[in-house]
């Protein structure tokens, strides 16, 4: 396939993967487990979805790593098995991936706020961050995928992170934007879009929010500011709502298709889907952008 640098540069765009969490529920996670404990004893589990990704259509699947700083993974009482927890999860993916896709590592937020709000210092951050990236790079990812963030520090912290342990291993970045075009911490798409420039990510965007349009008003804004940039678009299979004790997302495979080709022409070149979203979701969108 190529290094993933190299296809970014190039005129295709590539297809991500959908959701993880939502799709592992459905195949028996416990509620309120973590998905990165869980697959120690399910990794069969894990590697469907990853191989359902694949078989739809994506050029890209992230690790099932979004937990896997020792933040939070000392939350589950995980921490001592970080590095097998990360590692085990790219092996997994690596297997399902085959020569058909790209493998990301996957990086959550931290789940607390940096000082002056929260205890842990960006220095602090920082190191959390290297020490999962060390173990996804050394693991064999092709990319490392910084995702959900809505802190510019946490984002700054997570790059250098990154650049500490990736030892040239390309770095994306997306944030979450919600309903008032901001990330729950205040940031603004532009703003967003400027740093993540300065800060010399091979490619940023929006993923998650709450509604299609919100995250296509991000990647406007985030064009807008940055229109050479390779943009990211993953966004929710649209709003959640309860329906008794179920959450549902109304996006149909329709839905994500269109929205997929107006990210493309608002300068996308990674298009995908977050959380409420399968493999149906993502086949749409491989033959809406391929087509």
């Amino acid at each position: 396939m190529g290094d993933i640098l190299s296809r970014l540069e190039s005129d295709s765009v590539i297809v991500a993967d959908g959701a993880m969490g939502t799709m592992l529920q459905e195949a028996g996670l416990p509620a309120g487990m973590a998905p990165e404990g869980w697959l120690l004893e399910n990794p069969d589990a894990v590697r469907d979805v990853h191989r359902a990704y694949v078989e739809a259509g994506a050029d890209l699947i992230l690790t099932c790593t979004f937990g896997g700083t020792r933040t939070r993974l000392e939350r589950s009482g995980l921490a001592d098995r970080l590095t097998e927890i990360n590692r085990w999860a790219v092996e997994i993916a690596r297997e399902a991936a085959g020569d058909k896709a790209y493998v990301a590592g996957d990086i959550g937020p931290l789940g607390e706020f940096l000082a002056p709000l929260g205890k842990i210092t960006y220095e602090q951050a920082a190191d959390v961050f290297a020490e999962q990236a060390a173990a996804l790079a050394e693991a064999g990812v092709d990319v490392l995928y910084i995702e959900t963030m809505s802190d510019l520090n946490e984002v700054r912290a997570a790059v250098e992170g990154a650049r500490q342990a990736g030892s040239g291993i390309s770095v994306f970045a997306t944030l979450s934007f919600d309903a008032h075009g901001r990330t729950n911490m205040g940031v603004r798409p532009e703003q967003a879009a400027e740093t993540l420039l300065a800060l010399g990510v091979d490619a940023f965007g929006a993923n998650c929010g709450a509604t299609l349009e919100m995250t296509e008003g991000a990647i406007v804004k985030m064009h807008e500011a940055a229109p050479q940039a390779p943009l990211i678009a993953k966004p929710n299979a649209g709003k959640p709502r309860l329906v008794g004790q179920e959450v549902v997302y109304d996006a149909t495979p329709e839905d994500m298709a269109e929205y997929a080709r107006r990210f493309v022409a608002l300068g996308a070149r990674v298009v995908g889907a977050c959380c409420g979203s399968t493999p149906a979701h993502i086949a749409a969108v491989a033959r809406a952008v391929r087509g």
